[in-house]
């Protein structure tokens, strides 16, 4: 194959990364917005060693599981990658990739895979941020960025948002081009607002508004904060964040309450939340409780259990777990998460939980505590080898290891099996990202 080559393939499979698999000549070739069952044209338009990448040219013959997006920019936003693909066709790729990362990293064998958990396939975010931008007509513009590239895609509603958002996006936006604030320019770092964020309690309705600002304040935002907060009844919180860095990073360290409060309450197995703008929080409450509660009914709590939580966050598994066991310890390595942590705790009356600050790498060694369970959700990047090496000396009956990348958790579930201490007793995938090939999964290992 030659670069900008046109050639037909069938889609025979997807790919992890959400991209359509087809083979010319033996040759590997991904083609993102197609499905199983596509016979597309491609024009290849990078070759490697081991595989070529397309860009979808035309549709010859559609994929039974191929449907009709429902939002109208789907083919231009980089928000969701999926779609295109009918949504139980889209939980039975995560149901197998779970399964066969576990096979072929991980080395499992003999092991199930529980049935997926999802929920609605739209409507579900509970926060979403938006970086700004002003368009041609010099008209300020929100969204998500086009897949690969730093364009914004103007939106004024979104399908994966909690449809209570939506009237804020459009006016809110409409407001601060009526306010004149200048719209920061990533190229030549001059202008004020970047980002515009909300974050609803799913439960509560109550919501917060995060304006992201290069500069420090600004009067026009100050005095137009009362007014949304008096024109939107369930907006408990205007905030301002301050994040002058070049970085991707949406959020700086720095945030300023505006009007109302700083936090949302939200309602997470049957304890209240304070959910701050900058906090980490499940975007998707229902099916995040689901998986939650399954694996709590695995684990069979009698009350004399010592639970050790690492990247534990606000505790939002910690603390329901506390109400179950003897003792519980969370360990989180950001400061903002922590104070939160003790403010939920203190919020629901538990005391039988502690929250220590700090990296888990480094924490959980020099711990004196002999844990019955210990309950991990790291990063997507997985398990630093201080934390294998420190569990498998400290041997708990248990070990939950919730993740959102299958190839890490098969790479960290196989180091900790593989020298016959654990078995891996239960898969329980779940669907927190619907129209995206993410997908989260909780395992259990029981000591042999």
């Amino acid at each position: 194959m030659q670069q900008g080559e046109l050639v037909t393939l069938d889609i025979e499979d997807v790919s992890s990364e959400g991209n359509g698999i087809g083979k010319v000549n033996q040759q590997v070739v991904f083609v993102p917005n197609t499905v199983t069952g596509d016979r597309i044209t491609t024009r290849i338009i990078r070759v490697k060693k081991k595989h070529a990448e397309g860009k979808l040219e035309e549709i010859q013959e559609d994929s039974k599981y191929r449907i009709r997006p429902r939002c109208i920019v789907a083919d231009k936003c980089g928000g969701c990658q999926w779609q295109h693909i009918d949504y139980e066709y889209q939980l039975k790729v995560k149901e197998t990739q779970v399964k066969e990362t576990l096979t072929r990293i991980g080395g499992f064998q003999d092991f199930r895979v529980e049935t997926i958990f999802s929920d609605e396939d739209l409507g579900y975010r509970n926060k979403v941020n938006y970086p700004l931008g002003v368009a041609e007509n010099g008209n300020i513009k929100a969204g998500y960025y086009q897949l690969g590239s730093h364009q914004i895609v103007n939106i004024n509603q979104c399908p994966i948002q909690d449809d209570r958002l939506n009237p804020l996006l459009k006016e809110i936006k409409q407001d601060l081009q009526t306010l004149q604030i200048p719209i920061y320019n990533e190229e030549t770092r001059k202008g004020a607002l970047r980002h515009l964020c909300f974050r609803i309690g799913k439960n509560t309705g109550e919501i917060l508004l995060t304006l992201v600002s290069a500069q420090v304040s600004n009067a026009a935002i100050e005095k137009q904060a009362q007014k949304w907060l008096q024109h939107y009844p369930n907006l408990v919180g205007v905030c301002l964040n301050h994040n002058p860095k070049s970085t991707n990073v949406i959020f700086g360290k720095e945030t300023d309450l505006l009007a109302g409060r700083l936090y949302l309450n939200e309602i997470f197995a049957g304890l209240t939340f304070h959910l701050r703008p900058e906090t980490f929080f499940q975007v998707n409450t229902n099916v995040a409780e689901a998986l939650f509660n399954q694996v709590l009914s695995q684990l069979d709590l009698q009350g004399n259990e010592t639970v050790i939580d690492l990247y534990c966050g606000i505790g939002t598994f910690t603390l329901p777990i506390a109400k179950k066991a003897k003792q519980v310890i969370g360990i989180e390595s950001h400061n903002l998460s922590i104070e939160q942590a003790n403010r939920n705790a203190q919020v629901n009356d538990i005391e039988n939980v502690k929250f220590i600050l700090g990296q888990t790498e480094v924490i959980l060694p020099e711990m004196d505590e002999k844990p019955d369970i210990i309950i991990l959700d790291p990063p997507r990047k997985g398990c630093q080898p201080e934390v294998i090496e420190t569990l498998l000396t400290l041997k708990p009956q248990k070990i939950v290891y919730i993740s959102c990348h299958p190839a890490t958790l098969a790479r960290d579930l196989k180091m900790l099996c593989e020298n016959g201490d654990y078995k891996l007793t239960f898969v329980q995938p779940a669907d927190f990202f619907p129209q995206t090939p993410h997908v989260e999964t909780a395992a259990i290992l029981c000591r042999n």
